[in-house]
């Protein structure tokens, strides 16, 4: 058996589906399992339409689709408002489904964000509701078409086959023994092609819940360790995992193999490829992870596993994470006075804010973190420790490989080749026996630092 996801991308429209139904087609023997997301940009107009509807700024909900209001500010990050119910219906006659396929979803929406609407609130509960759409509707329209076109296939409800969560909303987890559920509910399934929903789950309480955005990795991981998995597949829009971000570097490469802990650096630290969290069930039941592009079914793509050979080159590749905070706290309270980075942690701890990068003197801590809501809460407590600066718009910039604390200079190389491109580095961490060197940059530097550090650590002859 394996496991094989399929990312919004891959299964944005017909020609792209028509594409993953031919690469499950030629798998059949290994008895795939089909993980979906949703088709491309449908999560993010479901939430965009969410977010409009707890501020009255939808005019029309209905099966037929929505409208914003006149006057509605900028539903999304492109400043346009695009109708999941309608993309969705577009998609469906691209595929030649009944026309009714999704109607009983389409409703049930629209009956969610009446509700959303009449309170002027959108908790995160409701907010995962509203999110699952994406993937019920991908999977129900998939298994339809592949059924149509000589693949029988049939949609399931990953809560259905065992995946009972956590109630932690936005990120859940299924509960400590789900394994033996989930193997025993598929052991009851039919011949046809199972086509599950990714990122979403269920708390016993019946409440939808969802494992983070992008998590439609981490579900195929977890389905693949609890049953057992030859190999997990993650199909993509690229090459398998590259020596940096393709959008930034014309000549990023290739990766043929890496070890778990390289990709697990490279997922948290911004590689768009996988999900922070989907290596570790692979790791923890040693399952190779696989990472394949769907347009492009016959590159080798890059294999991800516990004992992958030994790269021989200076770095593994270079990833990126913008968008963060950065807090320095000074006071000479610190000097010799155990406890008090406690006290700092403490803080961000009871705020649910997660850190990324730490540097520390005897009378200042610099920390970073993705959540500018929670830090900039934070601040007031934090301030009566000692005298705080807030910055925002910053990147941690990371290089991972296998040797690094090994290459003598390796270290002033980096810094220099950032400094040549005129970037300035506000942190660097850089820890015994580690195999990343993570500085912080500002976000507007991204492009110069990356390219400038791909040239000299894999282009340069």
């Amino acid at each position: 058996m394996i496991v094989m996801k399929f990312g919004g991308s891959s299964v944005a429209n017909h020609t792209q589906i028509e594409k993953v139904r031919a690469i499950v087609e030629a798998k059949r023997e290994r008895a795939p399992v089909v993980v979906s997301s949703a088709h491309k940009g449908i999560t993010d107009a479901l939430v965009d339409a969410a977010k409009a509807a707890a501020k009255g700024e939808l005019t029309r909900i209905d099966p037929a689709g929505l409208e914003p209001g006149p006057g509605a500010a900028a539903l999304s990050k492109r400043g346009v408002f695009v109708d999941p119910i309608g993309r969705q219906r577009t998609i469906l006659a691209e595929l030649g489904c009944p026309a009714d396929l999704l109607d009983a979803f389409f409703a049930e929406l629209c009956d969610l964000l009446r509700g959303v609407s009449l309170v002027r609130e959108l908790s995160p509960r409701s907010l995962d509701y509203v999110s699952s759409f994406g993937e019920r509707m991908s999977v129900r329209a998939l298994a339809d078409y592949f059924t149509r076109n000589g693949l029988p296939a049939r949609a399931h409800d990953v809560w259905d086959l065992g995946f009972i969560t956590d109630d932690n909303f936005n990120r859940a987890r299924p509960l400590a023994g789900w394994e033996a559920d989930c193997r025993e509910a598929f052991a009851k399934l039919d011949d046809a092609l199972p086509v599950v929903t990714g990122f979403v789950g269920k708390n016993r309480a019946g409440d939808i819940t969802t494992v983070g955005r992008n998590g439609s990795d981490l579900t195929a991981a977890l389905l693949g360790g609890a049953l057992g998995a030859e190999e997990v597949q993650i199909w993509t829009d690229t090459d398998g995992v590259m020596t940096a971000d393709p959008s930034l570097v014309d000549g990023a490469r290739n990766i043929p193999a890496m070890r778990f802990d390289e990709a697990a650096e490279l997922a948290y630290f911004g590689s768009r490829v996988l999900h922070p969290s989907t290596l570790l069930p692979a790791m923890a039941s040693d399952i190779p992870v696989r990472v394949l592009n769907t347009n492009r079914p016959g590159h080798h793509g890059t294999v991800i596993e516990q004992k992958a050979v030994e790269n021989p080159s200076v770095a593994t590749s270079i990833a990126y994470k913008e968008g963060q905070s950065v807090v320095v706290l000074r006071t000479t309270r610190m000097f010799g006075q155990a406890g008090f980075l406690a006290k700092v942690f403490a803080i961000l701890g009871e705020r649910g804010v997660d850190v990324d990068m730490v540097s520390t003197s005897e009378v200042s801590v610099s920390l970073t973190t993705a959540d500018r809501a929670g830090i900039t809460a934070a601040m007031p407590e934090l301030e009566r420790l000692g005298e705080c600066e807030l910055h925002h718009d910053r990147t941690i910039l990371a290089v991972v490989g296998q040797h690094l604390p090994q290459r003598p200079g390796i270290g002033a190389r980096i810094l220099g080749g950032v400094a040549d491109a005129g970037v300035n580095v506000e942190m660097i961490s850089y820890g015994v026996d580690s195999i990343n060197l993570t500085m912080l940059i500002a976000d507007a530097d991204i492009d110069r630092a990356v390219s400038v550090l791909h040239g000299m650590l894999f282009e340069a002859r």
